[in-house]
């Protein structure tokens, strides 16, 4: 290399370093706030669901307009996830989707209202690392699913179905264009809290975007737009916690990936998402469980990408957890 371009690349690490010393140390705000956009893009053709997203339903979210006069019922619903493919097998691990239910007393017509991935949680957990690509290449949106009726074996029979509360037509139908503005603007799924450590007072460094961080939302608005919700059961959700020290700032794709100086980290990255790439043989698979343990306990590193930017977590005990705890009804 010669003597201008070692200077040169010299002062890009130390800019670099400056860069990221700023942003540590300026009033970083915990939990990182969810970054919204302007208006839902198009799914890259790349991505492909599994299982088709909303296949019966308004994949917008969009629901009907109700007579003011209307009296709309509200029901909390949850069963576990894949339900109609593997029954309460994820159930019994507390793994559980979420659902908002509402019923029209003068029509009787009943809708559902959902929030979750289009193209299924690993995809939206974990990227593709593609040949012809240098950067992972995530397909992490979620949307909001409306569709007619309420399928009341599939939320009752190993989950809950339970009504909570009522609305007049008029408060359905604000709530109504909140979710199209909610679905527009809030667009990819986080699966991951990450927290300091398992106490109650840890400091949160990260939320999770989920099924259930929609419902959440949901019943806020219908309590701000003056509806009573109450439950005669504990209101349990599912949470998936990664534990670890002062996460550090990395950058988004082209700060990382398109920078020679910094082809190490980006190749570790590169390397990381490879051990929870999709559609593993079992040999391969086996191999990849050695490699993220080896990563995230032995090494006690993680990659998060939020907001569309990476982020290094030094990951600390227990490491990951999954539980089922209650989140009051507001």
């Amino acid at each position: 290399m010669s003597h201008t371009g070692s200077v040169l690349c010299l002062n890009l690490l130390l800019f670099l370093h400056v860069v990221a010393h700023f942003r540590n140390n300026a009033q970083q705000q915990w939990p990182v706030p969810y970054r919204r956009v302007d208006s839902r893009p198009t799914a890259d053709s790349f991505c492909e669901a599994l299982f088709p997203f909303c296949p019966t339903g308004d994949g917008d979210g969009r629901l009907p307009s109700m007579r003011d006069s209307d009296v709309i019922s509200v029901y909390r619903m949850q069963t576990p996830v894949w339900e109609f493919k593997y029954g309460d097998l994820l159930g019994k691990l507390h793994i559980m989707h979420d659902a908002i239910g509402f019923s029209s007393s003068e029509t009787g017509s009943n809708f559902t209202v959902e929030w979750y991935e289009l193209f299924q949680l690993g995809n939206c957990t974990f990227p593709h690392i593609r040949p012809e690509e240098y950067a992972p290449f995530w397909c992490n949106q979620g949307a909001a699913c409306f569709f007619e009726g309420i399928e009341d074996l599939h939320w009752s029979q190993n989950g809950t179905l339970e009504k909570i509360g009522e609305l007049t037509g008029n408060q359905f139908n604000d709530m109504t264009q909140w979710v199209q503005d909610d679905n527009e603007t809030g667009i990819y799924y986080e699966t991951w809290t990450v927290r300091s450590d398992p106490s109650p007072n840890a400091t949160v460094w990260f939320d999770s975007y989920d099924c259930s961080q929609f419902i959440h939302r949901t019943y806020r608005k219908l309590t701000e737009l003056g509806a009573k919700l109450s439950s005669k059961s504990q209101t349990n959700y599912t949470k998936i916690y990664l534990f670890s020290g002062e996460p550090t700032y990395l950058g988004n794709d082209s700060s990382i990936f398109g920078q020679p100086a910094l082809k190490n980290l980006a190749a570790d990255i590169r390397t990381f998402y490879h051990t929870f790439r999709p559609h593993q043989t079992f040999p391969d698979f086996a191999v990849s469980l050695v490699e993220a343990y080896e990563k995230v306990v032995l090494e006690k590193s993680f990659y998060l990408y939020y907001n569309f930017e990476y982020w290094h977590l030094p990951m600390k005990p227990p490491y990951i957890q999954i539980t089922y705890e209650e989140v009051p009804l507001p």
